[in-house]
């Protein structure tokens, strides 16, 4: 793409319900003046000058929109995720830019999904991520890695609640147990749940019903099966280990939503995936987290 090919293809998707033609992101008229020499608009109610990034979360940008759209063509194209690295040598940019503009996609994704709920057969289950201590090297100085004494405390589980023939809502907590409110709030009442034996789920019994499933005996005895929930965890592990190598904790729920989100998303094609992550990134406000941080 020329660059006016891609400002054209910008602003066919943001303002696709008007047929490309401009809206004041501030006060939503359709109304403006263009100017000539530059790729700039000004609405004729509020005076607010825009462009095609404006009020969305590339806002301020400095990236040619060539770039962003490539960004989002070939951050969709991974199936266990795109690092960062991998993602500078592709643009051609620094680290750190391809990491935020990494970033920005994967919060617009994530807030597709926010205040969803699930219901009816909801598979819930919970793993652990992070925190890897190295054994030591010589044997009579290891320990055992399992015990909470000998641990770091950085690591954190990832609870799923994946609804069947549904969406996937992933939340991250210290321990299974801090997660059940959260449960509460985001699957309806009279759903079924279906989880392991794990003592943290023993209370949802009095709020659903739950069928329990012993994986030391199987892994689907024909009632209770988990293994919706284990498709996930299988897709965010290869991810950690063979993408990124490590996740921190403070990004963990990030990249949790996007496997998420990939995971829902599995039978559809590139190009609706490329469609829906712009579309997802052009609705989304200017990002607090990812831009004007130094400012909070």
């Amino acid at each position: 793409m020329s660059d006016e090919e891609a400002h054209d293809a910008f602003r066919m998707i943001r303002w696709h319900e008007t047929k490309g033609e401009p809206v004041c992101p501030r006060c939503q008229c359709a109304t403006v003046y263009k100017y000539e020499t530059r790729k700039l608009w000004k609405c004729k109610a509020c005076s607010h000058q825009f462009s095609v990034t404006s009020g969305t979360i590339f806002a301020s940008r400095k990236m040619p929109i060539r770039d962003i759209l490539l960004a989002v063509a070939i951050f969709v194209n991974g199936a266990k995720g795109h690092s960062a690295l991998q993602l500078s040598r592709d643009l051609d940019c620094q680290y750190k830019t391809a990491f935020v503009l990494a970033h920005k996609i994967r919060e617009a994704l994530a807030a597709e999904t926010k205040d969803e709920t699930v219901s009816g057969e909801v598979e819930i289950d919970g793993a652990y991520f992070g925190g890897h201590v190295k054994p030591a090297n010589w044997k009579e100085n290891r320990r055992d890695r399992r015990l909470a004494k000998n641990q770091n405390g950085k690591r954190q589980v990832v609870v799923i609640m994946r609804e069947r023939d549904g969406i996937t809502l992933p939340f991250v907590f210290k321990s299974e147990a801090q997660s059940v409110q959260t449960i509460a709030r985001h699957v309806e009442a009279g759903s079924v749940i279906h989880a392991d034996e794990a003592a943290g789920w023993d209370i949802l019994a009095t709020r659903y019903l739950t069928k329990r499933i012993n994986h030391e005996e199987c892994y689907s005895d024909g009632e209770a099966c988990t293994n919706q929930a284990e498709s996930f965890f299988s897709r965010l592990r290869r991810a950690e280990i063979g993408t990124h190598h490590h996740i921190s904790g403070r990004y963990l729920a990030a990249y949790a939503s996007e496997m998420a989100w990939r995971e829902d998303n599995r039978r559809v094609s590139n190009g609706e995936l490329y469609l829906i992550a712009a579309n997802a990134a052009l609705k989304h406000p200017v990002s607090r987290q990812w831009k004007g941080y130094w400012q909070r």
